[in-house]
């Protein structure tokens, strides 16, 4: 069994929570919200979904191992928790809400860790490679943590926060938002002592209605930062000015004017970017103006932690593209794989990219749905149809019935496109059109799913 990380009683002391115990001094090794992903030792919290409440599976959690589980006191009597707890010799940690019973036990797990410097990372796009290109430089240096994927959300940064051992000397933690309030409930649980803003965009605008809302609720990232704590705001956006405002904490602008040192930018195309810096060459692996505009996010972190040069030079130069985020696939064709996510900024971030790529083939463009716009879901398709009507495709391949808004800006610039929502039509077309040597971008929201496409496009790679 692992080492225990905190002992039961102590957490539930420590947030004020009632401490149920039929095994005296019980500690727990791992923490888990999913009873099948149990551990011998973990603490199981018994969230409640939407379509599943964690309460009903306690007993099988018990039965995976695990040593305690955190409950909501308005389920105790309801499913006789108390005596399934006596039975199996367990412990039950009883608070009014379990998801901020997560939140408030990772908090107070992460103050046992009063060294570790800890970084946080949010913004419309680009936060999850800004964080792993920060984590890749200073890794290099330091005993780094970081949240795993994109568990960035109300449980995966808390469960992420799990992760911080003794040895760690910074951890990196991306923080993603969904719903108003979210950023400044998990701001709550890292309280960072440098925290980045990558940009804000159209990203999740049906939850929030406005970019306006969007920079209120992504700034609540500062809202725990003490005056000796850094705030890092991104020079060039629109918003930067409010991001700034009210802000505690040492305030700094970052961007390509903020490193001096830089001399030269040169675009590899596929290739990636060539950075002249203080008279030495950087090769940085990532395509594109925004895995650029990434990079230089996680270099301004970096220079804060501080961390020195060679480092900096090391991990740019050892990142590699992540899943669906710009990844260059060859074969039958070659395939820009950029179907992680799509809102409009990355959208149109992902066309100008794969306009002016100096190419010899044709370029056949696939885009897919963006959704969570709500109320801005037409008149963005609809932007995004001008654009496509403009651009360097030779055809343009539409995906989903959100995208429909786009097809009138088409026709109307008399653009070659194709539209369905049947993905095996769509398989069927693109098939049928390609031919070696085209260069096909792949563009559309997560739920899209466009990589089912992947092994057809390049003849078997995936």
């Amino acid at each position: 069994m692992d080492t225990d990380l905190m002992n039961t009683g102590e957490l539930s002391h420590l947030i004020g929570a009632r401490h149920i115990s039929f095994a005296p001094n019980k500690g727990f090794s791992s923490v888990a919200i999913d009873s099948r992903t149990v551990k011998e030792g973990a603490l199981f919290f018994a969230l409640e979904g939407s379509s599943n409440d964690g309460h009903d599976f306690v007993k099988a959690a018990f039965d995976a191992g695990a040593e305690g589980a955190v409950v909501a006191s308005s389920k105790l009597e309801r499913l006789d928790l108390i005596s399934l707890a006596r039975l199996k010799q367990k412990d039950l940690i009883v608070v009014e809400n379990t998801l901020k019973g997560l939140q408030d036990c990772a908090r107070v797990y992460l103050e046992k860790f009063p060294k570790l410097l800890k970084i946080g990372i949010t913004g419309s796009s680009g936060k999850t490679t800004t964080k792993e290109i920060t984590a890749a430089i200073i890794s290099t240096e330091k005993n780094t943590v970081m949240n795993m994927g994109n568990l960035n959300s109300e449980t995966g940064l808390p469960l992420s926060v799990f992760e911080v051992r003794d040895h760690h000397e910074v951890g990196i933690f991306e923080l993603g938002m969904n719903r108003p309030g979210e950023i400044s409930e998990i701001a709550g649980v890292l309280k960072p002592n440098i925290a980045l803003v990558t940009n804000i965009g159209s990203a999740h605008i049906e939850y929030f209605g406005s970019k306006e809302k969007i920079v209120e609720q992504k700034k609540c990232i500062f809202q725990y930062l003490k005056e000796s704590d850094i705030a890092l705001i991104p020079e060039a956006d629109e918003y930067a000015d409010e991001l700034a405002e009210g802000v505690t904490g040492k305030k700094k602008f970052y961007g390509l004017s903020s490193f001096k040192d830089i001399e030269r930018i040169n675009a590899l195309g596929l290739e990636g970017t060539e950075i002249i810096w203080a008279g030495e060459k950087i090769n940085f692996a990532l395509p594109g103006k925004h895995c650029l505009e990434d990079a230089l996010a996680a270099v301004a972190i970096a220079q804060e932690v501080p961390v020195s040069f060679n480092a900096i030079k090391h991990g740019l130069e050892s990142v590699k593209p992540l899943f669906g985020r710009l990844e260059i696939l060859n074969g039958r064709t070659t395939v820009v794989r950029d179907c992680y996510n799509a809102n409009p900024e990355s959208t149109a971030k992902s066309i100008e990219f794969c306009d002016l790529l100096e190419w010899p083939g044709r370029k056949v463009y696939v885009i897919a749905d963006m959704l969570e716009l709500g109320d801005n879901s037409v008149s963005e398709h609809e932007k995004l149809g001008f654009l496509l009507s403009v651009s360097m495709a030779k055809k343009v391949f539409l995906f989903g019935k959100e995208i429909k808004a786009s097809v009138m800006q088409l026709e109307d610039n008399g653009k070659n496109f194709f539209h369905t929502d049947d993905i095996n039509e769509l398989s069927s077309a693109l098939d049928g059109y390609v031919h070696t040597g085209d260069l096909v971008l792949l563009k559309g929201s997560r739920s899209c799913a466009l990589e089912r496409l992947t092994g057809m496009l390049t003849g078997g790679a995936q």
